[in-house]
């Protein structure tokens, strides 16, 4: 095995598979609140619309918070920093059990992306600090597994717990909240002791595999252009940074969309809870396998804008299929090729800040461009609910989110035009759009 090949499978190896368990436990807490809808919306008086809109405020609060958050990781280090997000959503999350109806809901909800704000755009900047860029398409779809693994963990997880109704004098949905929060609280020493914040402090690396990232990761710096501000809220103005902000709206939009209202979805096919958990967690194994497949393909061509827009126009005929089927079977698989391409397009879009943003500029540009992808999960749960409302209906909804991702077409070729012909103007590797 060649050096580079070594450093970088011990790199993955060391730090790729906690990081997938801590967003696991951390995609269960945000996702397991579409299983809870079953019977919590019933028990406490909170309708379809309210419901929307109370799901929704988890990502304004994890809007509001996500740059300082990012900036604060970048001061205090990562393995502190993600402590104290495990620590306070895990408690969130147990704390969700409590709420008594639409308002307590909607406060909960607010608080829980308030306290998760940061985890995922600080571990895509962690990832930018030990991984030169040729090598992070597939390490971020190995990262981002942990997306469509836990949405199928969720749902039998779910099923099972809503099993347990009345047992202590609590319902099934008071023990799912509980019993998916405390992991999180748990994973906060391991965190601390575990994770090494920079190369530097990794004792498993030696002094030649340090000078080799730092070598590389320099070389990145020269010939990708990439800029670190000597203030880093200027990456919040940075022309780049809005446009890419833009481009990621519509993928976040619709992930979220869908995930939040696919136990409802699913759950009109008929069945028990646990077969409803079950069958939801079939598109996602979908997303797993485009995980595996696409963001290496995107590294192997080095083409992101290529990609991107064939994921995007596959997702909007799947989501427009799977409102137009009435046949259960055939809108399950239209929902899977929707899953394959969606999770798809995560992995090989956050190759793209790290190209030109480094540093502290890098924190606070990823936090940014998260920060407006979550609105669309706002924007994607609360449309959803309220079209549903207004027309008795989920198709209606899934047609939105076609419509979302044929935008996301659009979206992609502007960007392309705007950023990447301009680069390879002045000589930047980026495969021309075929």
């Amino acid at each position: 095995m060649n050096p580079e090949a070594r450093i970088i499978r011990t790199l993955t190896l060391r730090l790729i598979p906690f990081l997938i368990l801590l967003y696991l436990v951390a995609y269960i807490d945000r996702s397991a609140v579409g299983f809870a809808k079953l019977h919590m919306n019933a028990d406490l008086g909170i309708s379809d619309l309210a419901y929307g809109f109370g799901a929704g405020l988890f990502f304004i609060g994890y809007f509001i918070f996500e740059v300082p958050s990012n900036l604060l990781l970048e001061r205090y280090g990562a393995r502190r920093w993600f402590a104290r997000i495990l620590i306070t959503w895990g408690a969130i999350t147990v704390g969700m059990s409590l709420i008594q109806g639409a308002y307590s809901f909607y406060v909960m909800r607010f608080l829980l992306g308030a306290a998760e704000a940061g985890f995922f755009p600080g571990v895509l900047y962690y990832i930018t600090r030990w991984y030169p860029v040729r090598h992070r398409g597939k390490v971020l779809g190995l990262f981002i597994l942990s997306q469509p693994i836990a949405l199928m963990v969720t749902g039998p997880l779910a099923g099972a717990l809503l099993g347990l109704n009345g047992l202590g004098g609590l319902t099934g949905w008071q023990w799912l909240f509980i019993l998916i929060g405390v992991p999180a609280v748990l994973l906060a020493w391991p965190t601390l002791k575990y994770l090494p914040d920079t190369p530097r402090d990794a004792r498993w690396l030696s002094d030649s595999d340090r000078q080799w990232l730092s070598v590389e990761l320099e070389k990145d710096r020269r010939e990708y252009g990439q800029t670190e501000h000597a203030n880093p809220l200027r990456a919040l103005t940075d022309r780049r940074v809005l446009l890419l902000a833009l481009l990621y709206l519509p993928g976040t939009l619709s992930i979220y969309g869908l995930g939040l209202w696919l136990p409802t979805l699913v759950h009109q096919f008929g069945g028990s809870d646990l077969a409803t958990g079950f069958i939801s967690s079939v598109p996602y194994c979908f997303g797993v396998i485009g995980l595996l497949l696409v963001p290496r393909s995107s590294d192997r061509l080095n083409d992101r804008y290529g990609h991107l827009t064939v994921l995007y126009v596959l997702g909007a005929i799947g989501l427009f299929l799977s409102a137009w089927l009435s046949s259960p079977v055939l809108q399950l698989a239209a929902l899977s090729l929707v899953a394959f391409c969606l999770f798809s397009t995560t992995a090989i879009f956050w190759v793209l800040p790290g190209r030109f943003l480094t540093g502290a500029s890098a924190a606070a540009g990823i936090a940014l461009i998260n920060s407006f992808g979550n609105l669309g999960g706002y924007i994607g749960p609360f449309g959803i609910g309220a079209l549903k409302e207004y027309t008795g209906s989920l198709a209606s909804g899934l047609y939105f989110l076609s419509a979302v991702l044929a935008t996301g077409v659009v979206l992609t070729l502007v960007v392309y035009t705007q950023l990447e012909k301009k680069a390879l103007a002045g000589g930047t590797p980026e495969r021309q759009l075929s």
